[in-house]
């Protein structure tokens, strides 16, 4: 079928073109009465805007760009980014925004890749996730003039916008559970160390571990389940061996458990073991996972909420979108005797 188009409305509806614009627009300079005619006749029509001449009116490619420095296997495996994209994705379909998903080997393609997003006009802002302490991503996109929201606590964000969750918080409530069990030699199985969130989480979990008294140890991996085994794996071989486990993400703590069970371990009896973020994985293991809990794709839904509030005009701020809570189930008990 040939395009409907405004002249058309306009010569069906006995008004000018420009009424016709005015009416479909929302815009001020015709009468309600023309205003419904022009609506009606569109919609018999079944008219539907050209979005290219709306991005073209508006100077705006009602885009929202994100960059993920992961490996492709690292992004299939893990929850979280399912759940955080499926969150801008709800946000952005009611608005009929679209969102430029690029998946980079690095953080300088992710530099270039910002580069040349700004140069083309390519996307009107973007959400920045993981977050470097003294990141190279933000003099960047203050130089660019691109808006931007960071996923990250406000003391990584250099004054720009932020959404964040509180995990210095939320990693004092899964060291203080472990203690109240009667652990005292406890492990943590990271994320890679340059990433600021894994940098909070490590401050916090040091100086909780002096608060409580405890033999703390980390192990930092890439938040892969191949690298969450294997730490489980070199954790329980060890002398001293930690009587608890926590993991920053549920993947590497599913696959930490799947080691428990094939060296003949049993969690909570043996290990007690406690998990980050809470998806499903966590609640169809057996046994269940403790977990530190939060609504990822409300996360998602409210970072794309605040760049659009930035582009219309909002003050610039930090966001506290969430304090994880801990959820208590069969994975956690008291070290063995």
């Amino acid at each position: 079928m040939p395009r409907v188009t405004i002249k058309e409305i306009a010569r069906r509806a006995g008004v000018s073109q420009g009424a016709v614009s005015y009416a479909l627009n929302n815009q001020p300079g015709v009468s309600e009465a023309t205003r419904a005619r022009v609506l009606k006749v569109a919609e018999e029509l079944e008219w539907v805007p050209n979005r290219a001449a709306r991005q073209l009116s508006a100077a705006r490619s009602e885009t929202f760009g994100l960059v993920l420095a992961r490996t492709a296997k690292t992004l299939t495996e893990e929850p979280f980014y399912m759940g955080f994209v499926g969150g801008v994705e709800s946000v952005l379909a009611q608005k009929s925004y679209a969102l430029a998903l690029q998946v980079v080997a690095d953080l300088d393609e992710e530099l270039a890749t910002y580069r040349k997003w700004a140069a083309e006009r390519r996307v009107d802002g973007v959400i920045v996730v993981d977050l470097r302490v003294a990141d190279p991503r933000i003099p960047l996109l203050r130089k660019l003039g691109l808006p931007a929201v960071l996923v990250a606590d406000p003391e990584l964000a250099e004054g720009m916008p932020c959404v964040w969750t509180d995990g210095t918080a939320a990693m004092n409530a899964a060291l203080d559970h472990v203690a109240s069990l009667g652990h005292r030699v406890v492990a943590r199985v990271a994320g890679p160390p340059q990433y600021g969130d894994v940098w909070i989480r490590d401050c916090a979990y040091a100086t909780a571990g002096r608060r409580l008294g405890l033999d703390v140890r980390v192990v930092h991996t890439d938040f892969s389940a191949d690298e969450g085994a294997a730490a489980t794996r070199d954790l329980l071989a060890a002398a001293n061996r930690p009587t608890a486990i926590i993991y920053d993400n549920d993947l590497m703590a599913v696959a930490g458990l799947a080691v428990v069970h094939g060296l003949g371990s049993r969690s909570p009896d043996d290990v007690t073991l406690v998990a980050w973020d809470d998806s499903i994985l966590c609640r169809i293991t057996h046994p269940t996972l403790t977990a530190m809990s939060h609504n990822i794709i409300g996360y998602g839904a409210e970072v794309t909420n605040r760049l659009l509030d930035l582009l219309n005009g909002a003050r610039p701020q930090a966001h506290l979108y969430s304090t994880p809570l801990l959820i208590v189930r069969d994975s956690s008990g008291p070290p063995p005797v």
